[in-house]
């Protein structure tokens, strides 16, 4: 699996995270391919589906048709394709969970967006 690195600082993680997300699905990914994770504040897309419930949330999830946007500690058991991981903030000691979650979710990239700094080292 790759690992891709974009850095940012965390204020701007959310709106590199979209401009990956628009790559990818402009690359030819399917929506239902990637997963967005956030370590911080949630995605803005995260919490307009919330407001239906969280049966419909979650349902989005199960059904895999669509880009799913997530908190990277709360996010149930998902493999996509891609995650993509926004480092938005967050509490510092739990980076290194959201970034093994990021990893054990994706089955081709991992796609971190922000400082190199705030996540553990990564090999190759």
């Amino acid at each position: 699996m790759a690992i891709q690195s974009i850095p940012v600082a965390p204020e701007h993680a959310l709106d590199r995270a979209d401009d990956s997300v628009d790559l990818l699905l402009d690359s030819g990914r399917l929506p239902g391919q990637v997963l967005v994770l956030t370590t911080g504040e949630h995605h803005p897309w995260q919490l307009h589906e919330e407001s239906f419930g969280a049966n419909h949330y979650w349902a989005q999830l199960s059904e895999g048709a669509d880009v799913f946007y997530a908190d990277a500690l709360q996010c149930r058991p998902a493999r996509r394709e891609v995650v993509v991981l926004a480092v938005n903030g967050g509490d510092p000691a739990d980076l290194r969970s959201a970034f093994s979650a990021a990893v054990d979710r994706a089955t081709r990239l991992v796609v971190v967006c922000g400082e190199a700094g705030s996540l553990p080292a990564q090999d190759g």
